[in-house]
């Protein structure tokens, strides 16, 4: 890749401590396995939002995928859809949401950030819903852009048409200026009955990091909350995803589901977070850097070793379906 182009996707906030505690974080958990138990048939099969997929792990949204491989996002569509994962598609993708729709079907939902052009919002809503996708994920935690001090090194910017859902933008602007000057800093909980009473869709409210947060969103009518903090690039020295999870189940387990995003890159991993009451997790530079590798085969090389060590994981751990896994499958590392 690009040096800028990887300074923008590896890269985090400020002294990148969130970053590194969100990988880190997970070393603090043990699992407990049960043993003799069958497990002659494993299956990490969930449902997220009522719809089957093949394991409780999605693919994150990331931005301007063809910094990575020229078929962008649709090489990333095509290899979830034949994974059976969920696939959250970016507003800042290079390829516009119907390009991606156009891929072979399968779980798919639109990430949106609200833009002060509250016209241009409500048409991506729209779109989104005639194309086929089947919910809506807003950010939360991106009012403004994050000091990502990488990018400010790189002088990184945005390409013409690098958008493709905003095609007449790029004008060799720095990318995260244009973020601030698109974003709508005004938004708050009181416009989220604006934003549902654009579709149908469920909502899943993406960024939160406090159960109180979590509550709100869920008495705003969120189907959904992902525990994320940006992947590290918004606040540094908030806590890791992981951290904070359980306290986010315990508040509104019962009302929404839940997710996680921030530092899962095994199997091991996404059990932890089951554990702690996840009902699934979402990857998002790991799906990234294995587009840059090998394309579309290189995200479902990523996706089919993350299946076989669920899989793996869940025999081991004496837990043979993904709603077997539990809270006495985990503690903490002592010290």
């Amino acid at each position: 890749m690009d040096p800028g182009a990887y300074a923008y996707v590896a890269g985090g906030a400020c002294d990148e401590v969130t970053l590194r505690d969100n990988q880190a974080a997970f070393a603090r958990w043990r699992l407990r396995p049960r043993v003799l138990i069958d497990v002659g048939t494993v299956d990490p099969s969930t449902t997220l939002l009522g719809q089957r997929v093949a394991m409780p792990v999605g693919l994150a949204p990331t931005a301007r995928q063809r910094l990575a491989h020229p078929d962008a996002e649709v090489a990333v569509a095509r290899a979830a859809a034949a994974a059976g994962v969920v696939d959250c598609v970016s507003t800042m993708s290079s390829c516009s949401l119907e390009e991606v729709a156009r891929a072979p079907a399968g779980p798919r939902w639109f990430q949106l950030y609200v833009h002060k052009d509250r016209g241009t919002s409500r048409a991506l809503v729209e779109r989104a819903v005639a194309a086929g996708y089947q919910a809506i994920v807003l950010t939360v935690d991106f009012p403004i852009p994050g000091r990502r001090e990488g990018e400010v090194r790189t002088g990184f910017s945005l390409e013409p048409g690098g958008l493709g859902n905003f095609p007449h933008l790029g004008r060799g602007e720095e990318f995260m200026a244009l973020m601030a000057e698109l974003h709508d800093q005004r938004f708050t909980w009181d416009d989220l009955a604006w934003l549902r009473g654009l579709s149908r869709l469920p909502l899943v409210v993406k960024g939160i990091l406090r159960a109180d947060d979590a509550l709100r969103a869920a008495e705003h009518g969120a189907a959904a909350v992902v525990v994320s903090n940006h992947g590290g690039r918004q606040l540094d020295g908030s806590p890791a995803s992981i951290e904070v999870l359980e306290e986010v189940v315990q508040t509104v387990g019962d009302r929404a589901e839940v997710y996680l995003d921030g530092g899962v890159r095994r199997g091991t991993d996404v059990l932890v977070a089951l554990a702690l009451g996840a009902r699934a997790v979402f990857v998002g530079r790991p799906h990234f850097f294995a587009l840059a590798a090998g394309g579309e085969q290189g995200v479902a090389h990523l996706l089919a070793l993350l299946h076989d060590e669920v899989a793996n994981a869940m025999a081991l751990l004496g837990a043979p379906r993904a709603a077997d896994v539990a809270r006495h499958h985990v503690h903490r590392a002592a010290g």
